[in-house]
Formats: structure tokens, C-alpha cells, sequence
């Protein structure tokens, strides 16, 4: 499936393009928008964003919108830490899919900012292992994976007040959400419009 992608003119005169522009704005209106898979690249734009906002203003809140497959557990735990260390709240808002590391970031919003739109839907699994090389490597990897595991599952049990061991067997496999399904488990506080908007 070919990827859509804004084209990326230039405005006359400023070298500036359209792209630019949009991530301007959005950041003059304190949004973040995560779009795409977690990578460092993306995570090091993103977090670079939540420390500029946050020096720019450190009472208003950052809004960080979600629509992502998910990505490397080490890039996401990066913006993790950062919405953590920064004074604003960070409001979190999910739409379309929110899987995995996306999943942890939305639920990573601050606790009564946490929002869904109507139709996204959210998949909650484990971190992907990727453990290869040699025997002795592979043993040290696993140890790692292990701890990092447990710890994704620690805090993913203190943002939705679900026991650890519920979400350690519910991340097993892909475990997917509607909108309501994700507000009752905890991901969010929140689902935002349609006929009936659903509060918390």
C-alpha cells in the first residue's frame, strides 16, 4: 500500500514548506501530533517539542495527539519520561489506531486529561523482543526484555488501576479496545464526541 504524504512544496520566497508550516502552527497552538510508528527519530522530534513548549510555558498544557502502530519501547519510553519531567499536563487524545507503545503514551497523559475519539480502536500487547546474536548476548537480552516487560506492565497498571498480573496476561496477545471497551479498562478518562459523548 503506497503511503499519502503532504507534498512537500515551498512557499515563494521563505524556503519555508508546507509541512514546516503545519508544525508551526501546531506548536504556536501547543499540539504534538505523533502520526506515524515510534522510532528515535520521531521521539527525539517529539520530545525536543514537550521541552520547548514546556519552557515557553510552563502552567499551560501541552495537547499530544496519538494515531500510531506503536515502535521501539526505548524510544517511547524517552517521550514517557520527558511528559513526565515536564511542569505542564500533557492531554493525550487517541484517534484512529493506538497500538501498542502508542497505547502506552496515551495512557501516559496526565490523569483526567486522558481522551478517545468515538471509532479508534487500541491494541494493548507486549514489547516486541527482537533478541538476537550470541548465546551469551541472547541470555543478557532476555534478562533486559524481561525487566523492561514488567516495568511497561508496572505503570501501565498505575494509569488504569488494573492489577499487574491482568495486564501482564492481557498484553499475552494483541488485545484489542473500542473506544468504550478502553475507557473502562483505564487507558482513558474520556471519549469525546459522536451523538453521546461518554465522560469519565
Amino acid at each position: 500500500m503506497t503511503a499519502h504524504v503532504i507534498p512537500d512544496m515551498r512557499w515563494p520566497g521563505t524556503g519555508q514548506s508546507l509541512n514546516d508550516s503545519l508544525d508551526e502552527q501546531l506548536l504556536r497552538d501547543r499540539i504534538i501530533f505523533l502520526g506515524s510508528e515510534v522510532t528515535d527519530e520521531v521521539a527525539n522530534r517529539i520530545t525536543a517539542q514537550l521541552l520547548l513548549l514546556a519552557a515557553d510555558d510552563p502552567v499551560k498544557d501541552i495537547t499530544f495527539y496519538i494515531n500510531s502502530p506503536g515502535g521501539s519501547v526505548t524510544a517511547g519510553m524517552a517521550i514517557y519520561d520527558t511528559m513526565r519531567l515536564v511542569k505542564p499536563d500533557v492531554a493525550t487524545w487517541g484517534l484512529g489506531f493506538v497500538a501498542s507503545m502508542g497505547q502506552f503514551l496515551l495512557s501516559s497523559g496526565t490523569l483526567g486529561k486522558r481522551h478517545l475519539l468515538p471509532n479508534t480502536r487500541v491494541v494493548m500487547h507486549q514489547p516486541s523482543a527482537g533478541i538476537r546474536g550470541a548465546a551469551a548476548d541472547v541470555t543478557i537480552q532476555a534478562d533486559v526484555f524481561g525487566k523492561m516487560k514488567r516495568r511497561v506492565a508496572e505503570i501501565t497498571a498505575r494509569q488504569t488501576g488494573q492489577p499487574v498480573e491482568r495486564i501482564m496476561a492481557d498484553a499475552d496477545r494483541d488485545h484489542w479496545f473500542d473506544a468504550e471497551e478502553a475507557l473502562a479498562y483505564g487507558f482513558v478518562d474520556h471519549v469525546v464526541g459522536g451523538e453521546q459523548p461518554l465522560t469519565a
